[in-house]
């Protein structure tokens, strides 16, 4: 074990076999859950501007409580339309008075909710087909005082972050395959494609298989052969991303598996997402920071989005252990296979100062000598800056789901 100075680095072997099996999941851009972090994300990132913009600095919130209760709706080949509406809860803490500013969290907090779905979900009527209750209070008196200290950035909770690289075939499949098929692109040449997709991948040994689930749009499907003829092009444009990964790997692409031709029954709505009619949705249930669910690596369950970007350590250390583990596996791509980062805060502490940072590393040659002093002055450097991903975050340039 290595435990050095206040940073307290820890670097060791990392020893696991390669699993027979593997699972990953990406819910995309329209599914209920990541319409909420989407949502509760921007809510902060709109505070965020308005608090910096006023006061110099971002105050303190949480805003990373929301609720999608599914609307009803009624769609047959051809169209169809909401017959009642999604409803979206929106709670947590911010500050609205600071300094003698006053600030309209709720006013921000339903503009932006309903500007992001105008955004990002192109047959979604929201001014008549989504209703927003916003019950987002004040926050926390100390907490409150420890955002007036600009100057000390400590954590707010006694927390952990996880992070891994680089990604597996199937990792890179699954995230990659759902980015493509929600592309303007793509959408472009295929209308009917709505928003929410799901994408499961499952590898066995070198085989693997991939469901994919994708809300159609009805008004682009006349009829049960236009459906096929949606899924055909689909899949062509699946294989155009998963033949870059076969490789050693055999790749087969399914896409809504509970479609019924005989009946008809196929997955096709009014408005490209499943929220209207039946499909729930809340902050934290998708994917991690780095796009994906994958219960066969480490993961964190903290709800990234939503939170704050200058002291919630659930956020900024999930964030920072990928930032790392990627700067690891490409920095040292020559003798690191596989890396693994924990970091562990306790409150009230910088930080910059992490408990510990525990790095777990899968050598070519099984040895840490040639990489042990780079890697810890590697992770060092992060933790001097770990500041800079609060930037990241207001600027949009760093994705939490």
């Amino acid at each position: 074990m290595d435990v050095e100075g206040a940073k307290n680095i820890d670097i060791e072997v990392l020893n696991r076999a390669k699993s027979q099996v593997e699972i990953v999941e990406r819910k995309g851009l329209g599914h209920p859950d990541s319409l909420c972090d989407g949502i509760v994300e921007e809510i902060s990132v709109r505070l965020s501007e308005e608090y910096l913009k006023e006061t110099g600095m971002i105050l303190h919130h949480n805003v990373d409580k929301m609720l999608i209760a599914a609307g009803e709706a009624e769609v047959d080949f051809g169209g169809g339309k909401i017959t009642k509406p999604i409803f979206l809860d929106l709670a947590g803490r911010a500050i609205a008075k600071y300094g003698g500013k006053e600030f309209d969290v709720h006013g921000i907090a339903e503009a932006t909710a309903r500007d992001y779905l105008k955004k990002n979900c192109r047959y979604l009527d929201v001014d008549n087909d989504v209703k927003v209750m916003c019950n987002i209070g004040r926050g926390s008196a100390d907490l409150v005082d420890g955002f007036s200290r600009k100057n000390k950035k400590s954590s707010n909770d006694t927390s952990f972050g996880t992070g891994f690289a680089p990604f597996t075939v199937l990792e890179q499949t699954v995230l990659e395959l759902e980015n493509h098929l929600n592309s303007t692109d793509v959408k472009t040449r295929i209308p009917s494609i709505g928003e929410d997709i799901k994408v499961m991948g499952m590898r066995q040994e070198n085989d693997i298989k991939v469901t994919v689930a994708i809300a159609y749009v009805a008004k682009h499907i006349a009829g049960l052969e236009a459906y096929k003829e949606a899924k055909a092009r689909t899949l062509e444009e699946a294989r155009k991303v998963v033949e870059k990964f076969e490789g050693d790997h055999k790749i087969e692409v399914l896409i809504n598996t509970l479609d019924d031709y005989d009946k008809p029954s196929v997955y096709i709505t009014a408005t490209g997402l499943s929220a209207e009619n039946g499909d729930d949705g809340s902050v934290g249930r998708g994917n991690r920071v780095n796009g994906l669910i994958t219960p066969m690596r480490p993961m964190s369950l903290e709800a990234a989005a939503g939170k704050n970007p200058v002291t919630h350590v659930g956020k900024i250390y999930n964030t920072a252990a990928f930032r790392i583990a990627r700067d690891v596996a490409e920095t040292y791509s020559g003798d690191v296979r596989d890396c693994e980062v924990y970091l562990l805060s306790q409150i009230g502490k910088p930080i910059s100062e992490p408990k510990v940072a525990s790095i777990k590393l899968e050598t070519i040659d099984g040895k840490l000598d040639g990489v042990r002093d780079g890697v810890r002055d590697l992770v060092d450097k992060h933790l001097e800056n770990i500041s800079e991903i609060t930037d990241l975050f207001v600027q949009r340039k760093e994705k939490v789901f």
